[in-house]
């Protein structure tokens, strides 16, 4: 009897051909994906550049930051690398405009890009004198000096407080800037009297800070909107400016100027040590006698302002007064500043000033005890309290721009009142 052997299975030409195939392909996908063995440069992987600083890419140097040591001089470092004088005499000449040797100081950063070879050859020098700005100096083949100043981004600030002792403890508490309240005191400074801010008064501010990678604070910027609640008045404050800039300023919410013919004091900071009066006791000469002045204390050195535009009719000094100035305004007003510690550059007799111009430094020259200014105040040939006297406002906004200036008065008075309200 015949023995039957079972037929073996034989698999359909064209699957045999589909698997084939597969692994033909797979194969080759993994020779492309994986690198080879025995292959140098896919070894090494992909070249990566490393980055750029101040626009020099460091795949081509090698970059060291350094600070300026305690008594460090350009010319001194600049030798110690082997730069003759007079190379660095011919890139100050370049960079007269961008670079005051004079004006840097020790701790400043600087940064020296040398040659990425064996020679390690230091081809730029840069001076950051702040994080807003640097400057590079070429030292190669052709010399060159530019300063740079970096992108910087301005933002919109928005601030509110009660008075606690001072407007600059009151900020400096909320991580604020000093430079705001000297704004502010420049803003209100014909309309405030900042040497009588009390505790319970209040601000509300809107001003611009600017900065640098978005993030770097590096200053101040404008005031926009303010109010300040003093002595239970409120006193608003809006920048304006026209299209064509012919009409510019600080308004309040009604469209008056805030400016006016007299600053409220001679100084930007200092505390009012005695005021105008017919009975005070003379800390010198000890006795009983009218003081028709108002005295701020004030550190020795400390700017004294003209409060008016004016001509000059005394610069001089006399054992009482001290080192002293004299401005006739007017016809009717005349201002004296007495016991400065020196005299300003150029103030003289006959000379014409500006409201806000330096006329002198505060000190105690005369019959003194401690640094401080006199101011004195003349109406019509009379001595007066120049804190009493009403002065006459600028000029209001002209009507023809009111709608412009409210379009941007209104939005900001509604920030600010909701800030007061909340």
């Amino acid at each position: 009897m015949t023995k039957k052997h079972p037929k073996k299975r034989v698999l359909p030409i064209w699957l045999a051909v589909s698997i084939g195939l597969g692994l033909v392909l797979s194969l080759w996908l993994l020779a492309k994906v994986l690198p080879s063995v025995g292959d140098p440069e896919s070894a090494a992987g992909e070249e990566v550049d490393p980055g750029f600083l101040f626009g020099y890419s460091l795949k081509d140097y090698d970059a060291q930051r350094f600070e300026v040591g305690d008594g460090e001089t350009f010319g001194g470092l600049m030798n110690s690398w082997g730069i003759s004088a007079s190379t660095v005499n011919d890139l100050l000449v370049l960079g007269k405009d961008d670079f005051n040797p004079r004006k840097w100081r020790a701790g400043d950063a600087y940064w020296l890009l040398r040659s990425n070879d064996s020679a390690q050859q230091v081809t730029y020098f840069i001076y950051e004198p702040s994080v807003a700005q640097y400057v590079v100096f070429g030292l190669g083949d052709s010399l060159f000096v530019n300063k740079i100043e970096r992108p910087k981004v301005t933002k919109e600030r928005i601030i509110g407080g009660e008075i606690e002792g001072s407007l600059y403890a009151t900020l400096e508490n909320q991580g604020v800037s000093p430079a705001v309240a000297v704004k502010l005191s420049e803003v209100y400074a014909w309309t405030i009297d900042f040497f009588r801010i009390q505790a319970g008064d209040r601000f509300e501010v809107i001003y611009e800070e600017s900065y640098v990678d978005d993030t770097i604070f590096v200053g101040t910027g404008k005031i926009l909107a303010a109010r300040f609640l003093h002595n239970g008045k409120s006193f608003y404050a809006f920048k304006y400016q026209n299209q064509d800039g012919s009409v510019q300023g600080y308004y309040d919410h009604e469209g008056e100027g805030m400016k006016r013919m007299f600053l409220k004091a001679p100084l930007e900071f200092a505390r009012i040590t005695s005021r105008y009066t017919m009975q005070r006791f003379h800390p010198v000469q000890k006795r009983w006698k009218a003081h028709l002045g108002t005295d701020y204390a004030a550190p020795t050195g400390t700017p004294i302002l003209a409060t008016a535009s004016g001509t000059v009719i005394a610069a001089a000094y006399t054992s009482a007064n001290g080192n002293y100035v004299k401005i006739k305004h007017n016809g009717t007003y005349t201002t004296q500043y007495l016991h400065m510690s020196r005299i300003g550059k150029g103030i003289r007799n006959g000379s014409r000033v500006e409201q806000g111009q330096v006329i002198g430094y505060v000190g105690s020259t005369g019959l003194a005890t401690g640094p401080h200014v006199c101011y004195r105040f003349w109406k019509n040939g009379k001595q007066v309290d120049p804190l009493r006297e009403p002065i006459q406002r600028a000029d209001p906004l002209p009507r023809s721009l009111w709608a412009d200036f409210e379009s941007g008065m209104k939005p900001r008075k509604a920030i600010l009142d909701s800030l007061a309200n909340g």
